[in-house]
Parts: structure tokens; sequence; C-alpha cells
């Protein structure tokens, strides 16, 4: 077993805790449940990574050309990405930038594949959706490339294609399966050439509606606990500035680790509703993978929040999926390129929104996909990959929790009291080793690694502090990152709030 090491939530008063991931499966609530046969034989398992097509066009100094698209599949395909998601709207430019895309994997000759997912919010904006006309837009960019020799086929002859949303959408018919079944998925032009997994924002208990519309399902949402908020716990102190838990009660303790137990149970939910809907064991399951979310462009909730994704979320959550890998048929890494979100992977590229422009230059992810390589790996194949090189990932926000802006019109994000100031980091040792973990030259940590294997570890933040990690072997220091201050210091006082993360990694010298 993965030797995973992590601190509990809330105890920021001690340097460091360190205790082993433990993960329990719910069942799918009131239903009777059926053991869903995995469909690996049939389709072997992928990872792939949802990549926004809508800023990579626009006539900006960002558009991608095709050695853009090149890069980001080189890059991905090295990392153990077999295709792109490509999240795709109704802009001037969408056609162009897929079929760029589609030619740059062709070209590639890597294997590498691609499939829409449709946007159906940003279709919606422009195409209304309870029209024939979104359906006809839909079908005809559907059409259009999906009998390109780089389109990801599923179960040797159909078509991946996906959507996020829409479960509203009519297309002109009296409701929104019988829109989907008769204008799309059961239209003459794509009937029985397409493999439909969308993400329906309905409880899974309702995907009977569209038994004659989806092929299989994707939890969007399973990337995070988006339970976990601040009106969950029951009170609005600041969680993540709270000492030894003075200002908690032991029920609002419970109700936090509660939430934390980092379950299968949104993704149970989904596969037992997916068997329901389908009347089949075999229909394809995919869920998602993300390691952050913050968004601050706007005064509404849905632009102004984040979801708590401290305690090593992102590898708690792979290690959450190959501990129930045999339900598990593609993982979508959400995302590649959403910097509006902040759960962008890939490099800083494309036409990056203005309001996003502060928080997403200078803060690069890169070092993420060390963790996608490693598990991307093992979901595939079933085998714990070795470590043979060594590795340390951090990553830390760049203000305090508390701080208060001095010039921004916003206030803070939804559920900012729920996050630590905690520095985060996964090291990747060949070998027994001590691991070092700074925030200032008199603030340090060292923890003990045994033998070799993936360990999570943090520490507390200091004000005006810095990051930096060590990694030392029979008196040798193997590994050493630390960003200059001029990169990151954690600061007391920033202008606007941003509650993005500064990514740094090390490889052994």
């Amino acid at each position: 077993m993965l030797p995973v090491l992590s601190s509990l939530l809330l105890s920021c008063l001690a340097a460091a805790f360190v205790f082993a991931l433990v993960v329990r499966a719910v069942p799918y609530a009131d239903s009777p449940v059926r053991s869903r046969v995995p469909v690996e034989a049939a389709q072997p398992k992928l990872v792939v990574a949802r990549h926004i097509v809508g800023l990579t066009g626009g006539g900006g100094p960002g558009d991608y050309v095709n050695d853009t698209w090149e890069n980001d599949m080189t890059l991905a395909f090295s990392k153990g990405i077999d295709a792109f998601a490509l999240s795709v709207g109704a802009d001037d430019f969408t056609f162009d930038q897929v079929d760029l895309a589609y030619t740059a994997a062709e070209n590639l000759r890597l294997g590498f594949t691609l499939f829409l997912s449709l946007d159906m919010a940003a279709i919606n904006a422009t195409y209304d959706c309870s029209t024939w006309g979104a359906a006809r837009y839909i079908r005809n960019l559907t059409r259009t490339f999906i009998g390109r020799s780089s389109q990801l086929v599923v179960f040797d002859d159909s078509a991946l294609v996906s959507a996020v949303s829409g479960e509203n959408c009519t297309f002109g018919e009296e409701d929104a399966a019988t829109g989907w079944e008769t204008q799309f998925t059961g239209h003459p032009d794509l009937a029985e050439v397409i493999y439909f997994v969308p993400a329906f924002a309905v409880d899974p208990e309702s995907f009977g509606d569209f038994a004659d519309v989806i092929n299989g399902d994707f939890n969007y949402n399973g990337s995070w606990q988006t339970n976990l908020t601040t009106s969950a716990t029951g009170y609005s102190e600041d969680l993540g500035q709270l000492t030894d838990g003075v200002n908690m009660t032991v029920q609002q303790q419970d109700t936090l680790f509660g939430l934390l137990n980092y379950t299968f149970d949104s993704d149970e939910r989904h596969i037992q509703g997916l068997i329901n809907a389908t009347n089949s064991t075999q229909s394809l399951y995919m869920t998602s993978v993300s390691p952050w979310f913050f968004t601050h462009s706007g005064p509404q909730l849905e632009n102004n929040s984040i979801f708590d994704c401290d305690d090593h979320l992102f590898v708690r959550r792979w290690q959450n999926i190959i501990d129930h890998r045999d339900q598990v048929d593609i993982v979508q890494l959400v995302s590649w390129n959403d910097y509006g979100e902040s759960h962008y992977m890939g490099p800083i590229e494309g036409n990056i929104p203005p309001e996003a422009q502060y928080w997403t230059f200078g803060y690069d992810h890169q070092g993420f996909l060390e963790v996608v390589s490693y598990f991307s790996e093992w979901f595939k194949t079933g085998e714990q990959p070795a470590i043979l090189n060594d590795q340390i990932l951090m990553w830390a926000r760049p203000h305090a929790q508390s701080a208060k802006a001095s010039d921004d019109p916003l206030p803070p994000p939804a559920n900012y009291q729920l996050v630590q100031d905690q520095l985060w980091a996964v090291v990747f040792a060949a070998a027994p080793a001590n691991a070092t973990l700074a925030t200032a030259d008199t603030v340090n940590t060292t923890f003990q690694i045994d033998s070799t294997g993936l360990y999570l570890y943090n520490t507390s933040l200091t004000p005006d502090g810095y990051m930096r990690g060590t990694l030392e072997r029979d008196g040798e220091v193997v590994v050493d990152i630390m960003p200059p201050p001029e990169e990151y210091t954690f600061r007391t006082d920033p202008s606007s709030y941003n509650f993005n993360v500064f990514v740094a990694l090390g490889a052994a010298l």
C-alpha cells in the first residue's frame, strides 16, 4: 500500500501531524446496490484532461497555433494523459481551433486522442438551448469532428462525446430528455455512432429520466468536497486559524472530520444511478480529479468562492480512485487550462481572462503533473509505480487566510474561513531519507522517511516567510527547493484577495 502521511485538519498549533489515510465507501442510499462490472476488458482505462477551447482563440496575443497544441499534447502525453476533453462553447473561432487540435494530434502520431465536451452553459449564451437552433449547432460541431482519426473511440468504434450541464435543454421538444434523444443522441446525424457520457447536474436517482439519452456518466464535481462549507459546520469563525481546537466545540470538530473522510460516496451514488438508468453494469463511468478551486471575478457566489482543497486533497482523491479503480473507467483532470477557477495544470498560455490574470501570472501549477504521472500509471496498470527519482512538490497560498485586502472591490471568497495557513508538500522518496520543510530561518520541521514511497507532509506558514523543502540522505542533501522571495513570500497585507496557490517542484540534484 502507498505510505500516505498527512496532517489532521485544524491542527495548526503543532508544526505538523502525520497519519495514515483511511478511506471508506458509503453505499447508495435507499436503493438496491448491484455490483458494477468493469469494462476494462473491452475498454482500457484512460486519463484525460479538460482543455478549455474558449481560451485558445479570439484574436488575442495568446491565440493557439499548431505548435501550441502540439506542445500541450506532447507534455500531457509525457505525464500519462491519453486525451484532451475539448471543452467547447459557441465562439466564432471554435471550429477553427478544434480543427487545429485534431490536426495537431494526428500529426504527432503519439496515439494522443481528443473528444468534445459540450459546455452547454456557454453554448446556451449564444444559442438558446430551448430551441432547435442550439441542437443544430451541437450536431454540426459533433458531426464535423467525430470521424477524424484522432477522435477518441470507446468500445472499438463509438466516438466518445461528453457535455457539462444541459440537463434543462429541451431543444424545442416537450422536455429535456426528449430533446436530447430526438435532437442529438438519437438524431439520424449521430444515432449509433456516438457514445454519450454527460455531466448532467441532476440527482443520480433521476438518471433514469435520461435512460434513452446517456450511455455513461461523468461526475464532474467528484473532484472537490463541495459539501464542506462554513454553513455546514454551523459556525462562521475563521476555521483555518484555530489553535488546538479551543474555539471549536466537539460537535463542530466531528462535523468537519466527518466531511473530510474523502469517501467514494459521490461516485457510488453516480455509479448506482447509472446502473439503474441504463439497466447495465457495464456502462462507462468517468470521474474527476482536480488540484484546486478558487474564483474571484464577481460578487455572485459562483464567481467568488473556493472549495477547500487543503489536506492534500489532490493526492487523497487520486488514492481514493486507486482504491476503487475497478469502478472507474476514465479519470478526467479538471483542468489543463481553466485559469478562471485556478485548477489549471498545464503551462500558463492562451488568452487568460482579464479578471484572472492577477491570480494566474506567477502561479505556475505544472508541478502537479508529477502527481498525475505517478497516479495515472497506477490507475491504468493496477500496479503501484516504483519511485526511481527523488522529488519534492510544495504548494501554498500567497497570503494569510485572515488578511484584509487593501484594494479589492470584492469581499473574500465564500468559505475562505475553511483554509489553513499551511505549506503542503509531497515527497517522492526513492530510498530512506530525512525531509525538512521550512517557512522561516527558525521555523522548520524534519520528517524521517524509512522506506521508498510517496509521503505527504505539511507545516505552518510564517508571516513574511518563505517555502523551502530539502531531502537529505546519508548526510548529503539530494533535493533542495526554495523559490526566491520575489516569486514567493507569505504576506499578511495583500492588495487583492488571492486564494490560488504557488507551486514549486524540486528534483534530485
